[in-house]
């Protein structure tokens, strides 16, 4: 298996999908001259042409609302924002065009679109380049949304996502385009990863606690989850990858065998995707837990600028370590 980015996975995935579609096409801010804010998209312009790479003007909610009309012509728009703190600009072309045309045309436009972006706090970016918005998506219906942490999943995910005949909101990190990994199946150009289904990476026979992440708290939990063997603390790692749809049963079958469940978001606490689990989880398997399911997130603060401050507003290893000793107390 070849070992890659998550920022080369992505670009492999974009190429493939433009060979194989014409149809598909990729537009955004310094996609295609400047390859990329985060250069994901390096040599698909010079590749493909402008008339499938298209550089925009700062206009998030132009080029949205562009793509979605593409969308409903049929062809297949993959939208990217430089951050998805910009995507606030284009909330009413996402969330009352996108989520919804497919419905309020009585079926007549499919909308297979992707928006994709980084999110989350990338190191002294300011509050207002850091947000953790998955929550907002999540409670739109008629959206997809999925949260891949390595780059595997962030290939297969998007090419499902490309091939998907309804709106797929797909969230990077900030953090997460250097993180390497094996690419699974890199020769077959259709592999594809099923939205809904989550990832068990980590599993010990002895485990006495399930820890739920995706994205960049992925691997804030492996770091914790090697500290907690030292001490004893044996914990399985269960990566959702996919947050609309979730692996419901995959998450019944962590509390079946554990009995303890922890999530870990990098999301602020009121109202987010976290709070809503645990209530999935009480709802699916509450016969199966031995202690309430726990939730780690970030403070319930805008983001400092300041770099010595932002670590400890995020979760991080220590904080995952004291609420895993706790929960199994």
């Amino acid at each position: 298996m070849a070992e890659v980015t998550v920022r080369e996975a992505l670009n492999i995935a974009l190429a493939e999908e433009l060979e194989r579609d014409k149809n598909v096409f990729l537009i955004g801010e310094e996609v295609g001259h400047y390859n990329g804010a985060y250069k994901v998209s390096q040599g698909l312009m010079a590749r493909f042409g402008e008339d499938r790479v298209i550089d925009t003007p700062i206009a998030e909610a132009g080029f949205a609302g562009l793509a979605i009309g593409a969308a409903m012509a049929g062809l297949r728009p993959i939208v990217e924002f430089m951050t998805w703190n910009f995507s606030l600009v284009a909330i009413d072309q996402i969330i009352n065009n996108a989520a919804k045309m497919h419905l309020m045309s009585g079926g007549q436009f499919n909308m297979p679109i992707v928006f994709r972006a980084p999110q989350g706090a990338g190191g002294s970016l300011s509050a207002q380049h850091s947000s953790i918005l998955e929550s907002f998506y999540i409670y739109t219906p008629g959206l997809i949304v999925v949260a891949p942490s390595n780059p595997a999943d962030m290939r297969g995910l998007l090419k499902s996502a490309v091939r998907s005949d309804n709106p797929v909101i797909f969230l990077e990190h900030e953090k997460i385009y250097a993180v390497r990994g094996d690419l699974v199946n890199a020769d077959d150009k259709d592999y594809t990863i099923a939205f809904g289904s989550a990832a068990l990476i980590a599993a010990d026979q002895a485990a006495v606690l399930t820890i739920i992440c995706w994205s960049m708290t992925v691997h804030l939990v492996k770091e914790a989850v090697k500290q907690l063997a030292t001490e004893g603390i044996a914990a399985d790692i269960l990566d959702l990858r996919s947050l609309k749809p979730v692996d419901s049963e995959a998450i019944r079958l962590a509390a079946a065998k554990t009995h303890r469940l922890l999530i870990v978001q990098e999301g602020t606490p009121v109202a987010s995707y976290g709070s809503w689990l645990s209530y999935h989880i009480q709802e699916i398997a509450f016969d199966e837990l031995d202690a309430p399911v726990m939730v780690v997130s970030s403070d319930d603060v805008p983001m400092p600028y300041a770099f010595s401050l932002e670590p400890a507003v995020l979760p991080n290893p220590s904080r995952i370590i004291d609420a895993a000793k706790q929960l199994i107390m």
